[in-house]
């Protein structure tokens, strides 16, 4: 199984956005080796129903416990806008990760 990627601990890196300084991990180093290995995570197979609709973060919460972990759901699945891709019914893979 990969390692899980800690977004808050480390790999960040300082970008310039709309004139401003932010710091962010995406881009790092260390998250662009976690999403290469995403294909060995093991997955579970489930389908969006009612109320979990264009909320990753209710998906995350159902799943993990805590909903910091929308943005791995909606990366796994290559969600890029859970307003139009989340709706009922949809099919959505979920990493199992050790917490």
């Amino acid at each position: 199984m990969a390692t899980f990627y800690n977004n808050y601990s480390e790999g960040y890196v300082q970008r310039r956005h709309k004139g401003k300084i932010i710091t962010t991990s995406l881009n790092s180093i260390r998250f662009n080796e976690f999403l290469s290995k995403m294909d060995a995570f093991e997955y579970e197979v489930g389908y969006i129903i009612n109320g979990y609709e264009h909320r990753p973060d209710l998906i995350s919460e159902l799943f993990y416990n805590t909903p910091n972990y929308d943005w791995l759901i909606m990366w796994f699945n290559n969600i890029n806008d859970p307003f139009q891709q989340l709706n009922v019914g949809d099919r959505l893979y979920i990493p199992i990760i050790p917490l």
